[in-house]
């Protein structure tokens, strides 16, 4: 590895009362702390260019000269899958694991967890889906387009209630048991790699859960925020960077608590700060992971972060990395990431965001009347605060995910307008992520009881529906799943845009028209959001394309020239490849 030392938490009862050395030539003890818990020991070893993989023994020996014996096993590297990282001609799919398909229904209750049941009439009770069920569905996932997969976490979450979801763990080595396990993991992340699927770790390194290991008997109590009474935290980013913030305001931001089970991590202690990165390096080179997504972002200390980034980005300089930044306004959401010029203290390395302010625009401007900054408008608008980020081109994009309301819900079950948010979100810049199940045009809201993280018809052997196969589908929702599947194989089959020149022109009449192009390619995307259908004088356009050129409807397959006027139709969209 590019860093030649590894730390190892060692944990026994009064393990401090023991003198520790190392049965290898190779390997030398370069430190030794001893934490305020004196059943932890951190030992730091470096590991020389000589090593030698296989069992590595510690010998610890007490002051009788009685020794133990614990043996630790180094891996060699395997450089599974070397280029690693997505990139703007990827799409992304989303999946909930509970929720998405059970494929083994033997692991859907393990006894020695908590939570012991299965229920799928409950919204935040565990449904049964798995690692399994997701590696049966992979040609579904691969029909549409997908090119990337990011599954919500499934580190164990031992927790008495509401495990389903993932988020607050309790063993960071280890693949939650009702999931599957490490080893079927690998399975899947080696399938879609076959499949040329890239792989996205969702990863939290705000909070664990309050039933983890080492939250019930800490080594140090300064692991973890604490406050006089429970405090939960205010959600307010822009405290961060606001110059008029008070420093209350700041500490309720970072440091208090998401839930009463959630306690917050302190990264600022080095020790846990290196058992988060070595954690976070072991699952890519493990797994042969591609990308994180990381849960929370502007909730743990910004300089760990910082920290943190760089660590997995000198061992592997192609992984990507993007937060959510669930926050409001442009120049927040662009703060946290890489060489903004809006933070003046340091560059965090953070390549993208989960694209909130997009989702705003879109999702507000298609729903409300135009105006002289709505509509559109808002969509422009937002697009043109891309001069905060070094590469916009990297944020990631969605219409939805498992935290908020269903798209196809968001507008009124309105097709017309669910097609055109689907378009903006595939042909504008960035890297577009799709919930599972929108493809369908499964809907509900966030709140108040998560609706939004149904199960997938089909997924299920007892299910009376099976939505993975047109048969199961209504004809609205194939229409739906054809769509989709249309334009994101086209993405596919056409890379060049995820990387091409944006040119947007200024929305009138409630129209919107831009343009994305590079040398060899063009495509041209219209969009009316009047009840009846425009005519469109493409003259203004003339400095992106001409008239006559052959031009291609690529939802319909038309080829025909470009004439001096586009019709779109009424609530129409309509995106034309220049041949």
């Amino acid at each position: 590895m590019a860093n030649d030392t590894l730390d190892l938490t060692f944990y026994d009862f009064n393990i401090q009362r023991y003198s520790v050395t190392t049965t290898s030539s190779n390997t030398i003890i370069s430190k030794i702390t001893r934490p305020p818990n004196k059943n932890y020991l951190f030992v730091q070893i470096v590991i020389g260019d000589n090593q030698q993989t296989g069992q590595l023994d510690f010998i610890f020996t007490d002051e009788k000269k009685k020794e133990k014996k614990f043996p630790y096993t180094l891996k060699a590297r395997e450089n599974r899958n070397q280029k690693r990282g997505i990139d703007p001609d990827d799409l992304i799919y989303l999946i909930f694991p509970d929720r998405f398909a059970n494929g083994d229904s033997t692991n859907d209750v393990v006894p020695e967890l908590n939570e012991k049941k299965v229920d799928r009439n409950g919204l935040k009770t565990r449904h049964g889906g798995d690692l399994k069920g997701i590696m049966d569905h992979l040609d579904y996932i691969e029909e549409i387009g997908t090119t990337a997969l990011w599954i919500n976490p499934v580190l164990e979450n031992n927790q008495p209630s509401e495990s389903y979801h993932g988020y607050a763990a309790t063993d960071l080595y280890k693949v939650d048991p009702r999931f599957g396990t490490n080893e079927q993991y690998r399975e899947l992340a080696d399938a879609c790699h076959t499949k040329k699927i890239k792989v996205i770790w969702d990863v939290v390194y705000n909070h664990w859960g309050n039933e983890h290991h080492l939250f019930k008997d800490l080594p140090d109590s300064n692991w973890v925020h604490w406050f006089k009474n429970f405090t939960r935290t205010n959600y307010r980013a822009e405290t961060l960077l606001d110059p008029y913030s008070s420093e209350f305001d700041r500490n309720i931001m970072s440091n208090a608590w998401f839930d009463h089970h959630m306690p917050d991590l302190n990264q600022q202690n080095k020790e846990l700060a290196t058992y988060l990165i070595q954690n976070s390096i072991w699952w890519i080179e493990y797994a042969g992971i591609d990308a994180f997504r990381i849960d929370t972002y502007a909730y743990p200390d910004q300089r760990f972060m910082k920290n943190l980034n760089e660590a997995v980005l000198a061992e592997y300089p192609d992984f990507m990395l993007f937060g959510e930044t669930w926050v409001q306004g442009s120049p927040v959401q662009a703060w946290f990431t890489e060489a903004n010029g809006l933070n003046k203290e340091f560059s965090s390395s953070l390549h993208g965001v989960t694209d909130f302010q997009l989702y705003f625009a879109i999702t507000k401007g298609l729903m409300e009347n135009f105006g002289w900054e709505e509509g559109f408008r808002r969509i422009e608008l937002t697009l043109s605060h891309d001069i905060l980020y070094k590469d916009p081109y990297r944020n990631v994009t969605f219409l939805d995910n498992h935290d908020l309301s269903r798209y196809y819900s968001m507008v009124g079950e309105d097709y017309n307008k669910f097609k055109m948010g689907m378009a903006l979100m595939y042909t504008l810049r960035g890297i577009p992520s799709i919930y599972y199940g929108t493809e369908i045009l499964m809907k509900n809201y966030a709140d108040p009881d998560a609706k939004v993280r149904e199960d997938f018809p089909g997924g299920w052997s007892a299910d009376k529906t099976n939505k993975f196969n047109a048969s199961g589908r209504t004809e609205q929702e194939n229409t739906a799943f054809n769509f989709t599947k249309k334009i994101g194989r086209w993405r596919k089959e056409n890379s060049w845009i995820g990387r091409s020149q944006l040119i947007q022109f200024v929305p009138e009449n409630n129209t919107y028209v831009y343009f994305r192009m590079d040398d060899g390619n063009k495509l041209i995307c219209l969009y009316n959001g009047n009840d009846k259908a425009m005519e469109i004088d493409m003259s203004r356009f003339v400095e992106c394309v001409s008239p006559g050129v052959i031009v291609q409807d690529i939802l319909q397959g038309d080829t025909f020239p470009l004439g001096q006027t586009v019709i779109v139709d009424a609530n129409g969209t309509l995106l034309l490849q220049v041949k």
